[in-house]
């Protein structure tokens, strides 16, 4: 049944019951505490009007008369004498004014039950209790006593309540009226408390239905540390932000396996179709023509070397975007980088590269580290001009190695450093795929050197050359 009811109604209504069970626990312990007061005085009064009352009435022994002289003693009150067999020898209830009608008297007991041991300071046995009055709704307290100077008789005293009861009534009365505006008034301040605390929900709420639309920009407002709902806030403010992140760089590695699996396509398209090609001329008859058969044949090789390449590049970066582990042996980097030197110069003997190193070990793959500096020399083969001037080196930073290959060309722009490492993306779109290449040279660069916990980056300026460099891990031999 609570399950249907909303955290606003169950907060207020929790207040409310607890409130209610801890006013109603009060009210019974004021009321309880108060009656017994009342009902102490009522029976001291009785016990202070006991010896006067004993002394008229046991004085030339008892009986209805002596009741008579009572009148001014004890005005209002009602007076018996019984043996202790119960016979009454004589009542009289006393007017409390004169010419003012006595009230209804007590429905006495006909027995009375008296303690078997005295149980008053004189000695008397005595008995309290409270009975009705023989019509109407009032109450009578009742003291009975076995008097010592007459054992075999037992007086009775009694007093009207109706004082007491009207005291006792007025404050129920109070009490139910207090009561009910506390818990009324405990409901509204509740109501309101708990509205102004549950704000913050209520907009935590409308931004995850907004969130829910596909929103992932919207985020809670006023979030306060201070406050449970504020730090609720905060996280969620933080768990959207990681979502959005997460979003965006998942749509991101869409786009770019979209444009890497449309790329790759393209980029076989090309070969497939010059084998095919080669192939029709094959089958028109060059077969029998040596001249035409040669160069099919030289063509279908070309291309399939070229898709070879192209899927033995797409192959390793599939592996290293995999994390498959790579050789791990220490490797003199300076002794790689002087190998691919020495082998980009016999490319190109007309190209002046100079080249300076430091000794550096670090530990991986020495054939994957060889294919990043051929292939960073190879992007300058394919984006300068033969005569460029290119500086190679290796040096020493703080812990780490730093392979760095300077020209001095034509340089990038700061949208194509952006994207100079992403696969199949060619600075110059308008270069030919067979001097620009297919754009895969940097992106294993970028790849093989976060697979050996480095990494890869480049700056420049239009027309004042780039620089590519390359920061790995230094091997400590020991």
């Amino acid at each position: 049944m609570l399950d249907r009811l909303s955290l606003r109604t169950r907060l207020v209504l929790g207040v409310v019951v607890v409130a209610a069970i801890g006013l109603v626990i009060a009210d019974v312990a004021t009321y309880t505490s108060l009656r017994s007061f009342l009902f102490d005085r009522v029976d001291k009064t009785l016990n202070s009007a006991h010896p006067s009352i004993e002394q008229a009435v046991f004085q030339g022994g008892p009986g209805p008369n002596p009741l008579q002289a009572l009148a001014a003693i004890v005005p209002g009150d009602c007076i018996q004498v019984r043996r202790l067999n119960g016979q009454i020898l004589g009542s009289r209830c006393i007017a409390p004014f004169p010419g003012v009608a006595t009230a209804p008297p007590p429905r006495l007991p006909k027995t009375i039950s008296l303690p078997a041991k005295p149980n008053a300071g004189d000695g008397d046995r005595v008995h309290y209790l409270t009975v009705p009055a023989t019509s109407g709704g009032d109450r009578y307290r009742v003291r009975a006593s076995i008097e010592p100077r007459a054992r075999n008789y037992i007086l009775i005293i009694s007093a009207p309540l109706g004082s007491v009861d009207s005291t006792l009534d007025r404050l129920l009365v109070v009490e139910l009226l207090v009561t009910v505006s506390v818990l009324a008034g405990l409901a509204a301040l509740g109501l309101w408390v708990v509205r102004l605390g549950l704000r913050p929900l209520r907009e935590i709420e409308a931004t995850a239905g907004s969130i829910a639309a596909g929103d992932l920009t919207q985020r809670v407002a006023r979030a306060d540390e201070k406050t449970e709902v504020g730090r609720l806030g905060l996280a969620l403010n933080a768990m959207l932000g990681y979502i959005q992140s997460a979003f965006e760089a998942q749509e991101a590695s869409e786009r770019r396996l979209r444009r890497f699996v449309a790329d790759a396509s393209h980029e076989l398209r090309t070969p497939l179709a010059a084998v095919r090609a080669y192939a029709e001329l094959f089958e028109r008859g060059a077969d029998r023509r040596p001249e035409d058969l040669a160069r099919a044949m030289g063509g279908i090789g070309r291309e399939s070397e070229r898709m070879s390449l192209l899927v033995e590049d797409l192959l390793l970066l599939a592996r290293l975007d995999e994390g498959r582990p790579l050789d791990r042996e220490p490797v003199a980097l300076e002794q790689v980088v002087g190998e691919a030197v020495e082998t980009a110069q016999a490319v190109e003997p007309e190209r002046p590269i100079e080249f300076s190193a430091e000794h550096a070990v670090v530990l991986g793959d020495r054939e994957r580290l060889r294919q990043v500096v051929d292939n960073l020399l190879a992007n300058v083969r394919a984006h300068t001009p033969p005569a460029t001037p290119v500086r190679v080196g290796v040096s020493l930073d703080d812990g780490d190695v730093l392979l760095q290959v300077e020209d001095r060309g034509p340089g990038l722009s700061d949208e194509q450093l952006a994207q100079v490492f992403e696969r199949f993306y060619r600075a110059d779109p308008s270069r030919s795929r067979e001097s620009g290449g297919v754009g895969l040279g940097l992106s294993i660069v970028a790849a093989v050197a976060a697979a050996h916990g480095g990494s890869a980056s480049a700056r420049s300026a239009p027309n004042k050359g780039a620089v590519f460099q390359v920061s790995l891990p230094l091997y400590e031999e020991s």
